[in-house]
């Protein structure tokens, strides 16, 4: 038996609305007992920590993981990007299934899941592809993939333009409650857009896609979820226009949630500046409005999930003219700094920062952790929310090192990352 007690915390648990001291004892990897109040003391023959007053909150679980493995390792592998989120306090991953070859029956399924567990440093999950080879037009073999573990199902970056397939997927899927994620993106609107369409895409000779193609396709994806009764997650929610159109879909009582990129927190249209390809996302950075309409959607719990988004691409990819270059971003290391300007910049408070990050991505894909109560996983990130910190993407962990962050100074450094227990990243 192993036995371990952090005392002396600042408990963050955005699960039960807890914010004070406090401490954990933990046994076997998990959990067995939350205390309250600033004199707790650790049983005898007990290994301890003594937290210092920094905050101790469950661990990230970060829903929107891109990887090179398998098929493209050269950007990035399950070990680098499990090192990566060890460093920022992400405690779980969740594989988009975007490899090569795509992960779209349980035997992939099974084989990302063996790989993670056996480099024994976060938990690696998976996603599964909706459609066979992220076609569009093929239905995957949604069923066994989750009897295999799959936590959703997405085609990821790749819209499903037709709709009697999306329907049956939907159809299938809500039979045994899955989930389905999907890009709200109308592909006709979007087809060879790098930008947002407006003053700042013309002037540079961009080309642009209008807003309103996020709102369209939502509509149309909305209104399958109430025909078929199926769960169904917004993947990277951008726009003030979707967020009304979420809204109104959650007043009328459809199971949807939404998750938002913390890029799209962070930045707007305007840090594209002089054709900066790091700045290259999809879906593309959008209005300071928008940006703000995200950022209180996160305050007012429409958000359900703040994800990475990591994308990585090496700098032969990035390094092109704008139009030419890979779109996405590396975010695993920089994720919880990059939140908590939500909190220093916007004056969210902490636990509503936190919140989509831990208990609200773990209930949505019905995980354990994301919680300190007894019996949860010891899943924990301890860290120091006032900390500077200055990103240098040549220090990543990533095997890509395309950060939009490099050179940003934050507040938020990540002290120590624990998983069933163990201590698998400290500060040096």
């Amino acid at each position: 038996m192993s036995a371990l007690a952090i005392l002396n915390a600042r408990l963050l648990d955005p699960a039960s609305d807890y914010d004070g001291p406090g401490a954990l004892l933990i046994v076997d990897g998990v959990i067995t007992e939350v205390i309250h109040g600033s004199h707790a003391s650790a049983p005898a023959d007990v290994e301890v920590i003594d937290a210092g007053g920094l905050c101790l909150a469950p661990g990230l679980i970060d829903i929107r993981v891109k990887t090179g493995e398998p098929g493209d390792e050269p950007k990035e592998t399950l070990k680098s990007a499990s090192l990566a989120a060890a460093a920022g306090g992400v405690t779980t991953i969740v594989v988009q299934p975007d490899t090569d070859p795509a992960i779209d029956d349980p035997a992939m399924i099974d084989h990302i899941q063996r790989r993670g567990a056996a480099l024994d440093l976060v938990n690696v999950r998976a996603a599964g592809a909706a459609t066979k080879a992220r076609d569009g037009q093929r239905m995957a073999e949604i069923g066994l993939m989750d009897e295999a573990g799959a936590l959703y199902f997405t085609d990821g970056d790749k819209v499903i333009a037709n709709t009697r397939t999306l329907q049956r997927v939907m159809s299938y899927a809500a039979a045994f409650n899955a989930l389905i994620a999907c890009r709200p993106a109308d592909p006709w609107l979007s087809e060879g857009a790098v930008a947002t369409s407006g003053e700042l895409a013309t002037r540079l000779g961009l080309s642009g896609v209008p807003a309103i193609a996020e709102r369209i396709q939502l509509e149309r994806d909305l209104a399958l979820v109430e025909q078929t009764g199926a769960r169904f997650l917004v993947d990277q929610i951008s726009t003030e226009g979707a967020l009304e159109t979420l809204a109104r879909a959650r007043g009328k009582g459809l199971e949807v949630a939404a998750s938002v990129s913390i890029n799209h927190l962070c930045f707007n249209e305007l840090d594209i500046g002089d054709y900066r390809t790091f700045y290259r996302l999809d879906p593309p950075l959008r209005a300071e409005s928008d940006r703000q309409a995200l950022v209180e959607a996160v305050r007012a719990g429409l958000i359900d999930a703040i994800t990475s988004a990591h994308a990585p691409a090496p700098a032969e990819d990035k390094r092109r003219p704008f139009g030419e270059a890979a779109p996405g971003a590396v975010g695993l290391e920089t994720l919880l700094p990059a939140a908590l300007t939500l909190h220093h910049e916007d004056g969210l408070d902490l636990l509503d920062v936190l919140r989509p990050l831990t208990s609200g991505p773990a209930g949505l894909l019905g995980l354990e952790a994301g919680v300190l109560k007894a019996g949860a996983p010891a899943d924990l990130v301890l860290f120091d929310p006032g900390a500077p910190v200055v990103i240098d993407a040549d220090t990543l962990k990533s095997k890509s090192k395309n950060s939009p962050f490099d050179g940003r100074r934050l507040q938020g450094k990540v002290i120590g990352t624990f998983v069933g227990g163990r201590r698998v990243y400290e500060t040096r």
